[in-house]
């Protein structure tokens, strides 16, 4: 089970975490899928972590939330043998 997902069940399940939130239960769904919290989350625009680690009853923090429930970096593309490249 994913962090977001584990931090989602504890918080009630979706519909629960989307009221707590204040988004619809949709968004959430958004996350689940793409397995991470907005971007959003991490520019200091919404603060969703703290909201769902208060309604956790301290089953996890906002810091581990966000440490682990965070996009994942895209991967480098390495060229193919041959292939021009620019600086």
């Amino acid at each position: 089970m994913s962090a977001l997902r584990f931090a989602i069940d504890k918080v009630g399940g979706v519909t629960e975490c989307a009221r707590v939130c204040n988004i619809t239960p949709r968004g959430v769904y958004k996350w689940i899928h793409r397995d991470a919290l907005p971007r959003t989350e991490f520019t200091g625009e919404t603060r969703y972590a703290k909201a769902m680690a208060e309604a956790s009853s301290g089953a996890f923090t906002a810091e581990w939330l966000l440490a682990n429930a965070g996009p994942r970096s895209v991967p480098k593309i390495t060229p193919q043998p041959g292939m021009a490249t620019t600086a």
